[in-house]
């Protein structure tokens, strides 16, 4: 079976939507995004700086963009059953591979969901990751720098949040405890932690009340948070909501995905990230990005030749 993973915020490239800039079947994503970002995304990515790039709102309304573009030029082609489920923010494009929400109310929710952890984040969050560290000796790190886990990745590969300063400390002190890496990612916001708890209940009336349709029936979608299948999307606004302010268990996602009996895997970006977490983790598995692939011809070339 493949899966499909949506990937979330990170360094976003200049180069995300070259494989699909021209594709006609792309268009209404890249129209409906024009109408939240201001500019169509094609452009905005070339012309606007790294500061404006990582900014939560745009970041995530651009991430989603680019996977639902993606997703909209081999769509036809997924006629076998498929597992999809997604990194923080890639989760509400896997909602729309799914079936569940239009591209159109997939980044109309995007959007909404970026404004309400703006307008309660403050303005010093930051994200932060750790390599390395067993649990104890992170926990303790976390709890003398006021920071908290996000998402934990396999490979002791920890993603931390807290204001700024305090992100940065940890990360400083971190190799001394033994730490192989340590660092600041480009999230300047602090994702799925508490910071951002009063976002969750208005984005939960939001998602219960969008334009939704049932899971497309050839669509096995897995919660982002730890793998649970999702089979009524009305019974999951709930947890989705919930969790800009909770921790997310992404490695626990991965093998959720193996129990689904995933031989292979598709990261629909941005980046290569998940597919290296993927192959990292379960080295059996094929994982492919899409970034890999010169054309889009390419790619729906080898989704049909499975």
């Amino acid at each position: 079976m493949l899966a499909l993973l949506c990937g979330g915020q990170g360094t976003l490239s200049d180069r995300i939507f070259d494989l699909v800039a021209e594709q006609p079947a792309a268009e209404p994503v890249f129209a409906a995004a024009t109408a939240l970002l201001g500019a169509d995304p094609r452009q905005f990515v070339r012309t606007r700086g790294a500061d404006k790039l990582s900014a939560n709102h745009s970041s995530q309304i651009l991430t989603v963009t680019s996977t639902l573009a993606i997703h909209a030029c081999i769509a036809d082609l997924l006629t076998a059953e498929t597992a999809v489920t997604g990194y923080s923010v890639g989760e509400m494009a896997a909602w729309s591979v799914a079936g569940v929400w239009t591209a159109d109310e997939a980044l109309r929710l995007t959007d909404l969901r970026a404004r309400l952890m703006d307008g309660v984040a403050g303005p010093d969050g930051r994200l932060g990751y750790v390599r390395g560290l067993d649990r104890t000796t992170l926990e303790s790190l976390l709890e003398q720098h006021r920071c908290a886990i996000a998402i934990r990745n396999p490979d002791l590969l920890f993603v931390i949040g807290g204001a700024e300063q305090d992100v940065v400390n940890l990360c400083q002190e971190a190799p001394a405890q033994g730490a192989a890496r340590a660092g600041l990612l480009t999230v300047r916001i602090a994702s799925h932690t508490s910071q951002l708890e009063a976002a969750c209940e208005p984005l939960q009336h939001a998602l219960a009340a969008s334009s939704r349709a049932p899971i497309t029936s050839q669509r096995i979608l897995l919660a982002g948070d730890g793998g649970a299948r999702i089979f009524s999307a009305l019974d999951a606004t709930a947890k989705l909501a919930g969790q800009v302010a909770r921790p997310i268990d992404w490695a626990a996602t991965l093998e959720a995905l193996m129990e689904q009996g995933v031989d292979r895997v598709l990261d629909l970006g941005p980046g290569h990230a998940l597919a290296e977490m993927m192959q990292g983790a379960f080295p059996s598995i094929r994982c492919y990005a899409t970034g890999g692939f010169h054309s889009i011809g390419g790619l729906q070339r080898w989704i049909a030749s499975r």
